[in-house]
């Protein structure tokens, strides 16, 4: 089931061709090494670095990498990662070989269930390019245009999970040796709104004792509206203190952040205090009918449940 890449000897020959391309091209490719990395950015999402961190957990014992395949979407210069999964392979010196058909049957299923995600490059573990990566990189090229390569790295070497993405571009001479660079581009975190709410939910498990975990458990709906409403609360507050610095000349006003206070306070629809309350009854009529119907499942599934197990004699 294995399927071998390519030898790494001919990735060497391919690199040593680099070096003996004249000073004219290496600056001419150089730039355009340059101009190609300012056009690309990647947004990472949350999920993706936590399906890397568990693969790399539950690795075999003699497996000191893990790579994978990253999907996602590409728009307008942007490559937005929103899932990916693990490719089991196996690294020797001189070949890497890896499980294509596992990978293209779980792309299959993805694709299942996430029709607009792509494949957009490959993700490996550890803090460094080695020649191994360009011959996976070529597998990936040929999957994907300009595939986009993401290393994290798991060991924590400088103190924190370190991220980086890279993009690979084609040097060479007519009629020469040709090789490849591998450029970084820019790279950042994104979110949506639901998992901004797991990670600050994440973060309350973050414990200060090196000798004691932190569990913390689910809070109540009501728990949490009321902890939403505070956190809002303290936003206005600050807001509101702003405000009042510019209006006495106190602190420089930001053209940036007035222009979004108007957008907010547009984005406010404007209702009488009648109208609100009848939207507020309706929907709390609306969840309480939900919560009705739900226990009269619950219910008749039980008595469902007891039925069939009582004796027939």
């Amino acid at each position: 089931s294995y399927a071998l890449f390519s030898h790494i000897e001919n990735v060497r020959e391919l690199h040593c061709g680099v070096f003996s391309i004249h000073q004219f091209f290496f600056y001419k490719f150089l730039r355009r090494v340059v101009m190609s990395g300012l056009n690309l950015t990647v947004k990472v999402h949350p999920v993706v670095l936590f399906q890397v961190v568990d693969a790399y957990e539950r690795r075999n014992a003699d497996s000191h990498r893990v790579i994978g395949t990253l999907l996602g979407t590409v728009d307008k210069g942007v490559v937005e990662v929103t899932n990916c999964f693990c490719v089991p392979h196996k690294e020797h010196d001189d070949q890497v070989e890896a499980e294509l058909s596992y990978a293209l049957d779980l792309y299959d299923l993805n694709r299942k269930v996430n029709p607009n995600e792509n494949v957009v490059g490959w993700w490996a573990t550890g803090n460094e390019v080695t020649n191994h990566s360009s011959v996976i990189h070529e597998y990936y090229a040929r999957e994907c245009n300009n595939p986009v390569h993401l290393t994290v790295d798991t060991s924590l070497q400088s103190g924190r999970m370190g991220l980086r993405a890279y993009v690979c571009i084609q040097l060479g001479v007519p009629g020469g040796k040709t090789g490849c660079m591998f450029t970084p581009i820019p790279v950042e975190m994104t979110c949506y709104e639901p998992e901004t709410v797991g990670l600050k939910l994440l973060q309350k498990t973050i414990s200060t004792s090196p000798h004691r975990q932190k569990t913390i458990s689910p809070m109540l709906d009501l728990a949490q509206i009321s902890e939403a409403a505070g956190k809002l609360q303290n936003l206005l507050e600050l807001i509101l203190k702003y405000v009042e610095n510019v209006i006495s000349h106190k602190q420089p006003p930001d053209n940036a952040v007035g222009r979004q206070l108007l957008d907010l306070i547009h984005s406010v629809p404007h209702m009488s205090h009648e109208q609100f309350t009848q939207m507020f009854n309706a929907n709390v009529r609306d969840l309480l009918m939900v919560i009705t119907l739900s226990n009269l499942i619950k219910t008749q599934l039980q008595l469902n449940e007891k039925l069939t197990f009582l004796p027939t004699n």
